[in-house]
């Protein structure tokens, strides 16, 4: 939707780096974040079944490491700007958030004392979102799009990956990507049919 007046995922990187810059700070490190500052932001499942339900959404915002904070968002970017291309506003956020929360819920189900920061959760929902509706919308067959996505999901996992973040975050963005495109009228998506047609790599 090119209509966003201002993008979302130059804004949702500024926060993000905002909360590293601080967490940074606070902990005493500009390479790493301290434990004290994982442990209140982040998302430690122990504490979040004793109460602290907040860090199920200040977690999507904490980084462990500044390589952490650079990868995650150079694939918000990419993936941000491609979004912003198909989704109003409301839809675009709350993909993300949702996404992100999605992910988390998924951590805190199957993994009661794991330890989870990142935004890459919601970075997957906003993937999983654009490739599906970038298939849907032109009425194609959905297939490649779940194979591509689920490629990148594999080949995402590895040491110290929240992978459980990461199948919740893509779950959620197929889901409503594909139910996006199912219920937008023809005509709001006629005006980019051909850009999805010619640009996506499956």
């Amino acid at each position: 939707m090119n209509s966003i007046k201002y993008k979302p995922t130059y804004i949702l990187i500024a926060i993000n780096v905002a909360v590293y810059v601080y967490t940074s700070i606070a902990g005493g490190n500009a390479l790493t974040t301290s434990d004290n500052m994982i442990y209140m932001w982040g998302q430690v499942n122990y504490s979040v079944f004793q109460g602290a339900y907040y860090q199920l959404f200040t977690s999507m915002f904490v980084h462990a490491t500044i390589a952490h904070l650079v990868g995650n968002m150079l694939f918000l970017f990419i993936f941000g700007l491609r979004a912003e291309e198909m989704f109003s506003l409301p839809e675009y956020l709350g993909i993300y958030l949702l996404g992100g929360l999605a992910g988390d819920i998924l951590t805190l189900v199957f993994g009661p004392y794991f330890i989870s920061v990142g935004a890459s959760g919601a970075i997957f929902a906003l993937f999983g979102a654009t490739v599906i509706y970038s298939r849907r919308s032109i009425r194609q067959s959905i297939v490649g799009a779940l194979v591509y996505a689920f490629f990148l999901f594999f080949i995402s996992a590895g040491a110290g990956v929240n992978i459980l973040a990461h199948l919740g975050g893509l779950a959620f963005g197929l889901l409503a990507g594909y139910w996006i495109a199912k219920n937008r009228k023809p005509s709001e998506t006629q005006a980019t049919k051909h850009s999805y047609s010619t640009t996506m790599p499956f």
